[in-house]
């Protein structure tokens, strides 16, 4: 993939900071995070990962889940000191389901390379149960989250999306069938078959997941939210507002999070790759005062 023009510069100097990055003979990991209805090639398709590609980091393998346990597949060579591994989790499972197999992989990894260093990155959905996997779990090896559009305070779209698939009531049936009529009977059904992780990020209230994962103690690491903000009339991200993927917004967090703004939708683009390059080729606490 060729990166695009003026953009030489910015690979050269990220494949710069991966020589300086760390101490000698310790490695660094990329853990790549889907979002919802996304999957690992998300990441390819997108154009994140060839852009990380040219600046140095090479793919090590695919996680996946088995009725046994965690599954690694292998992608290509060895991928030596600066490896990513992508994931695929059941994006419309619960958001603590997710975050289960996620832990279970994280734990897998750290085996793997005890000694190496974890960058967790979250698009999306993927960023909260990046997370929630940290708060479940724990950090282990894992130095920095960065998150991605990620609605850490929620998104009324979840909240319609529930209230389009909610067929009960007397009227349920006519309700079922016009807003099949509307959007399609496939679109419907995978939405209905999403309810528990919809609800999982509708914005915090009383009772609900957000409200209890934005009040619980958060690991120890540095935390880097990449919020998509507005430019030239553009409308930006129509998914997850703004203010809602900003990590200094979480309670538990407290303000300890930078954010770097950037224009643009919801989903990945290779810019995202570029912005990813920059960030992980500085030590995590190097990224701690980063903010604005």
């Amino acid at each position: 993939m060729r990166l695009p023009r003026g953009r030489w510069w910015l690979a050269l100097f990220c494949s710069l900071g991966l020589v300086f990055a760390g101490p000698a003979g310790a490695a660094r990991i990329l853990v790549l995070v889907h979002g919802y209805l996304g999957d690992s090639a998300s990441w390819l398709q997108s154009g994140v990962l060839p852009v990380l590609a040219q600046a140095g980091w090479k793919r090590a393998g695919n996680w996946q889940s088995t009725p046994s346990g965690v599954r690694l597949e292998p992608v290509g060579l060895p991928a030596g000191r600066f490896a990513i591994y992508t994931v695929d989790l059941p994006s419309t499972a619960p958001l603590m389901e997710q975050a289960r197999l996620l832990g279970g992989m994280l734990g897998a990894i750290a085996q793997r390379h005890p000694t190496d260093t974890v960058d967790l990155i979250g698009h999306s959905a993927g960023g909260v149960v990046a997370r929630l996997a940290l708060v479940n779990y724990g950090a282990g090896t894992v130095t920095r989250l960065v998150t991605i559009a990620a609605p850490h305070l929620g998104t009324e779209r979840a909240s319609e999306a529930l209230d389009a698939t909610d067929d009960s009531g007397l009227l349920g049936g006519i309700k079922r069938w016009f807003v099949k009529r509307k959007v399609g009977d496939d679109l419907y059904r995978t939405v209905q078959s999403s309810r528990g992780v919809l609800a999982d990020l509708a914005p915090p209230a009383p009772g609900n997941l957000l409200y209890w994962l934005n009040g619980r103690q958060h690991p120890d690491i540095v935390y880097v939210a990449v919020v998509r903000g507005t430019a030239y009339g553009l409308p930006g991200d129509q998914v997850v507002p703004a203010p809602s993927q900003d990590l200094r917004r979480v309670p538990a967090l407290n303000g300890r999070a930078s954010i770097r703004v950037v224009a643009g939708g919801h989903e990945l683009s290779p810019q995202d790759g570029l912005l990813l390059s920059e960030l992980v080729s500085k030590p995590a606490d190097a990224t701690a005062t980063g903010s604005r």
